[in-house]
């Protein structure tokens, strides 16, 4: 069984480097990808790419592209944040490939808002489809 203290500090220390690092997860999800679409091309073929949006229910309206707007996940509209997601399939499996947070008009319109969120200031509005596309 694993030391509990030598965890903590190496979830403390990953913690710090996903925060504070100058990093791009560009390469990390790419790396992924392949991975996920290596291992299952290997089973069977891959017959289907999947493009989809979820809904994240939230209280509150700090979270990062939540509005009151519409989701499947609740049937109706709700306060969310929404995600459209990629995922490859076979006749058997289905993987996600691919995720990003849709930011709603209201939010990147809003330069202050998007600074106290963290959100870099050359981020700009794109439909669910646009962000699908991308």
């Amino acid at each position: 069984m694993p030391d509990p203290e030598f965890t903590k500090k190496m979830h403390d220390k990953l913690l710090h480097f996903v925060a504070h690092s100058e990093w791009s997860d560009e390469q990390v999800r790419l790396e992924a990808t392949r991975y996920v679409c290596e291992v299952l091309a290997e089973q069977e073929p891959v017959t289907t790419w999947v493009i989809d949006d979820t809904g994240f229910l939230k209280q509150g309206s700090h979270s990062v592209g939540v509005q009151r707007q519409y989701t499947g996940s609740a049937g109706k509209i709700a306060n969310c944040q929404i995600g459209v997601s990629l995922e490859i399939a076979t006749a058997t499996q289905h993987a996600p490939i691919d995720f990003e947070l849709y930011l709603p008009e209201s939010w990147t319109s809003d330069p202050v808002r998007c600074q106290q969120a963290r959100i870099p200031g050359d981020v700009q509005f794109k439909t669910k489809v646009a962000l699908a596309l991308t």
